[in-house]
């Protein structure tokens, strides 16, 4: 797999030549080992730009999406190659530097019926890679499995369909499935999705289609750099750009990512009364914190590869 495994479900395959596999299509163009789960195959996808017709064409007859090299956001609106520069050097630096994510602060207000969750945690990661794994829908392990199936971990994607692209912003319709277990209970709630994105901003809001027992399911996130290296190299707390942090730190600095995260929900009639939805909530809470975990887990075995 390279450098890059796991997260290289797309770093290492979009940064490199394509993997084969045993596996080909078919001519009517389907996968010879077709599933259910292909039915994300409709994107969005973006190839990588540094790929020659040849290697496009080889890459077209890989059996899954997962092995192709392809993003979920377009490397139209971000340098790819300062991307790789920075997964490179958040992996060389981790031992002599290691980065330590601050506690994730999760608040949680009511009212009228509505639940608030504020969430804001950092990343040691750099933010278009963060982007990438809140948008890929290929199931690429960055979630704990639940269970005793592998693949089922706690956030799955279903289904993703593009319904518009207009430069740097798309709509997508997504179908997922988050699964929870809290206090010997479990349970997996379906989740129908529109989601605007900005792959340039590094933005995305997202409202329901459908969510199960959910008259209101919205929210937003965003994801801004942070200057990890700041106070070690350029001997500065002071607010600077990304330019100005490249040059004060001779460009060994590394960007990392502050995450904000909003999410809006307000149970149906039903399950919007006490006790039920005092349970709803802490489960809200319990989940979010956990999924939050998961990825900080998976950011730091990747940070650690190299060592």
């Amino acid at each position: 797999m390279g450098i890059f495994p796991g997260f290289g479900g797309w770093i290492n395959l979009n940064t490199q030549q394509p993997l084969k596999t045993s596996t080909k299509r078919s001519k009517n163009g389907k996968s010879s080992s077709d599933s259910e789960e292909d039915r994300y195959l409709q994107g969005p996808w973006y190839w990588n730009p540094g790929l020659s017709p040849k290697e496009k064409a080889e890459s077209m007859e890989l059996d899954h999406v997962k092995s192709m090299p392809m993003f979920a956001s377009d490397p139209k609106y971000y340098d790819l190659d300062e991307l790789v520069r920075q997964v490179r050097l958040w992996m060389s630096e981790n031992k002599k530097h290691p980065w330590h994510d601050e506690p994730a602060k999760v608040k949680m207000k009511t009212k009228r019926g509505i639940c608030h969750l504020n969430i804001d945690f950092t990343l040691g990661w750099p933010p278009q890679a963060v982007y990438e794994m809140f948008t890929d829908p290929r199931n690429m392990g960055f979630f704990h499995p639940m269970g005793k199936y592998l693949w089922r971990t706690r956030l799955d994607t279903r289904a993703t369909k593009v319904l518009k692209k207009d430069g740097p912003r798309q709509i997508t319709e997504v179908e997922k499935v988050l699964r929870w277990k809290i206090l010997g209970y479990n349970g997996a709630i379906p989740i129908h999705v529109i989601i605007h994105e900005n792959h340039q901003k590094v933005t995305a809001t997202y409202k329901k289609v459908k969510v199960k027992h959910m008259k209101v399911f919205e929210g937003s996130w965003k994801v801004e750099p942070l200057y990890a290296d700041e106070e070690r190299l350029c001997k500065s707390r002071s607010r600077i750009s990304e330019e100005e942090y490249k040059k004060c730190s001779g460009g060994k600095g590394r960007i990392g990512s502050k995450v904000t995260m909003e999410h809006i929900f307000q149970p149906s009639s039903l399950f919007n009364v006490p006790p039920v939805s005092w349970f709803i909530r802490g489960i809200a809470v319990k989940v979010t914190k956990a999924l939050l975990q998961d990825l900080k887990e998976y950011v730091i075995t990747m940070s650690k590869i190299s060592e």
